[in-house]
């Protein structure tokens, strides 16, 4: 776990045990650049900044709890490059109040409610008071959403008093209140779970944007997604199969993945790829072999498999799996 401080009198009402070791602002710009993205960060007009954070890394997500005097933070598309690696930043407001601003829709958030956004379009988020916040970076691919489906739902405030975020959101606020325990051997698992469920929260939003299940090609892309998911371990599984299961021909299964700039082959490897190094690095499985492992998702050929998990990851899957079982620690 990481901490970065600064600190100033302003911040003392909202955290008193918050640590007192000095910064200043470009201080506090410099340590956020690097930890997630570059931002233009100010001060509220008026006060000083004074700030605290917390930070955990695992299995290549970070989690951070922001503690903060009035300010805001922009996005801005000078900032972003086309070479930049690609997150969304799930954003948790603990106390105080935040507004996010992305895609042309704006949102409020209270304590409880949480947001998301993607880092490679800008965004701003403003902060008018002191406020806690847990931000969650997130690399696109372990995502099972589109780019263009989760921008249908960025700076939209998910309510922690109606609908799924009366169920979801609380997990997320003990997952901040846990960070230090993050980095330990299971600290994946739950990092796991928080994605799966932000994903269920945002394809719920979504269906009921579309009309829910009677809407046609949208809630049609999202069931045949749902049916691959369900059986990525059967290794039968064929772009054919999937047509026919769906009773629409091969052709127009694969021109609803092109539509989205993707490969429904490309797509179920991908998928495949993640829930196997998932489970290589869970130190449930810590005892199975990798050949099982691969196997489970649907992978029984040895030899390509190690080459496909090679060609994602840079590393042999069973090298993979050593460096992060490693001391019983699955931080990246």
């Amino acid at each position: 776990m990481h901490t970065i401080n600064t600190t100033n009198a302003d911040l003392e009402p909202l955290s008193p045990d918050l640590p007192l070791p000095a910064s200043d602002l470009a201080t506090w710009r410099e340590a956020i650049a690097a930890a997630v993205v570059p931002l233009e960060i100010q001060a509220k007009p008026g006060t000083t900044f004074a700030g605290h954070i917390r930070s955990s890394a695992v299995d290549g997500v970070g989690v951070y709890e922001l503690l903060t005097t009035a300010h805001t933070v922009r996005r801005t598309p000078k900032l972003i490059s086309k070479d930049d690696s690609q997150f969304y930043k799930l954003s948790l407001q603990l106390s105080g109040r935040g507004i996010l601003e992305q895609d042309g829709r704006r949102a409020e958030l209270g304590p409880g409610d949480l947001a998301i956004y993607d880092t490679h379009r800008p965004y701003a988020l403003h902060f008018p008071e002191p406020s806690r916040t847990m931000v969650m970076v997130i690399p696109r691919e372990p995502v099972e959403l589109t780019a263009e489906q989760i921008a249908r739902v960025t700076a939209t405030c998910f309510s922690s008093d109606r609908g799924f975020g009366r169920l979801i959101n609380p997990f997320f606020v003990e997952l901040c209140n846990s960070i230090e325990q993050l980095p330990g051997a299971y600290g994946a698992r739950l990092v796991h779970s928080a994605l799966d469920l932000m994903v269920t929260m945002l394809a719920h939003e979504l269906d009921t944007r579309s009309g829910g299940p009677s809407s046609p090609t949208g809630s049609l892309h999202r069931e045949i997604r749902e049916y691959i998911l369900n059986h990525l371990g059967d290794e039968t599984m064929t772009p054919a199969s999937i047509a026919a299961a769906h009773f629409v021909s091969l052709r127009y299964l694969y021109t609803i993945f092109a539509e989205e700039g993707e490969t429904i082959s490309a797509w179920v490897r991908a998928r495949r790829l993640e829930h196997i190094r998932r489970d290589l690095v869970d130190p449930i499985y810590a005892q199975r072999p990798v050949s099982w492992v691969a196997g489970r998702w649907g992978l029984h050929d040895a030899a390509h498999f190690s080459r496909l998990f090679k060609a994602e990851y840079g590393e042999s899957p069973s090298v993979y799996r050593r460096q992060r079982l490693a001391g019983g620690s699955l931080a990246a």
